[in-house]
This record gives C-alpha cells, structure tokens and sequence, in this order.
C-alpha cells in the first residue's frame, strides 16, 4: 500500500524520498564511489547502522531509484545498481557537492572533481552516469 502524500509540491515528493540523512549518502556511494555491496555501503565514513541501511536500501528500490541482483550461488550474494531513474538523480548530486566545495571550508570533494564540475559539466555527467543525458 502507497504512503499517503503531504502534498503534490514537488520539493515534498523529492523529501518523502531523500529527506533523510542517509539515503542520498548511499546514492552517492553507488554513483560516485563505485560501492554495490551492502558491506560496502555499511563502511562507509559515515556509519550508517544496519538496520538503517537495510530500510534506504529497501525503500531505494521501492521507488526504483536503485535495483536488486542476487548472484548464483557462491558468486557473491547480493548487489545494488542505480536505476535510469537513479542515475537520474546525478546533476543534482554534483550541484550538491559544488554548493558544499563553495561553502564548506573543510569540504572532502576533490578539487579536480570541483574544476571539472564547474568546466564541463555535461561530459562529467556523462561520464558519471555512463551516457549523453
């Protein structure tokens, strides 16, 4: 059964699904850092506690931001991939990192990252996201 909606505001839409602090760490940690891995997702810098990550992994593939795959058996369990509608999410992420490189002085986002982003933002999307969007 469908949550209830606040409203039909698109900002509202957006929070139902990301307002949290964790969800849009893990989209991050699949787009940009390669991580496909419940394990890989739980050591991460942040810490995210497990039963945290198992509900935003869950509700990532609810709303089809993110898929599931289990590999045969004893070829690795369980991996997560970013839907289109996931790699969707990717110019938003980057204009999230450039606004914090601007005004967060102790900002992790490596300045070459930053001076792409800020050059040629579409080949950086498509290289990200692995297509012309």
């Amino acid at each position: 059964m469908a949550k209830s909606r606040r409203s039909d505001c698109p900002i509202s839409f957006a929070l139902d699904i990301f307002g949290d602090r964790w969800t849009l760490l893990v989209i991050r940690d699949l787009l940009f850092k390669g991580k496909s891995r419940y394990r890989d997702f739980f050591e991460s810098e942040e810490r995210i506690a497990t039963n945290i990550l198992a509900d935003r992994l869950k509700s990532l593939e609810e709303h089809g931001i993110i898929t599931r795959h289990v590999a045969p058996r004893n070829a690795g369990g369980v991996s997560y991939q970013l839907t289109a509608k996931g790699l969707d999410l990717a110019p938003m992420l980057v204009e999230l990192i450039l606004w914090s490189a601007t005004h967060d002085p102790n900002t992790a986002a490596p300045p070459e990252f930053v001076a792409t982003a800020r050059q040629d933002r579409t080949s950086l999307l498509a290289d990200i996201t692995g297509s012309d969007r």
